[in-house]
């Protein structure tokens, strides 16, 4: 659905906060809300590389995408971070972090297969990966030049 890009950006938002709450202790309110813009500008790096890189370099014999529906996609697959809210409770907090990133990242890839008409999971890991690239190396720019804090996404 078109319109529902603002709903997506909101799952990415929550799904910062959440974690940004779960890691409050050590970022306290200025950790909270840089990591939750910065996981807002993060989405948007990610998913601008996904449709570049899957409508141009590698798309599928069906793939015909919007930028809209690739936002989309990739926002809400960020859904299960919600869960990090809970990555404080010790002992287990950091297994919780991890399970929720690497569900979160499947379901990335499910999002992009569908989004761009993949017949090939394959081809959606690879350009997912080729995102994750691209969106650490702009994290690490924007730490050297001061305008990163951890980009949670």
């Amino acid at each position: 659905m078109p319109t529902a890009t603002g709903q997506a950006a909101a799952v990415v938002a929550l799904s910062s906060v959440a974690a940004g709450i779960g890691g409050a202790i050590s970022g306290g309110v200025l950790g909270l809300i840089g990591g939750t813009v910065a996981a807002l500008v993060g989405w948007l790096i990610w998913s601008l590389t996904i449709f570049f890189v899957g409508t141009r370099f590698l798309p599928g014999a069906r793939t015909q995408a919007d930028l809209g529906q690739v936002l989309r996609t990739v926002g809400f697959s960020a859904a299960p971070g919600v869960i990090r809210l809970f990555s404080f409770i010790p002992l287990i907090g950091f297994f919780i972090f991890v399970v929720a990133n690497c569900w979160m990242l499947v379901a990335m890839v499910i999002a992009v297969r569908q989004a761009l008409d993949y017949e090939s999971t394959g081809r959606a890991i690879l350009v997912c990966l080729i995102g994750w690239v691209v969106f650490t190396l702009a994290a690490f720019v924007l730490s050297l030049i001061g305008l990163g804090s951890v980009i949670r996404f």
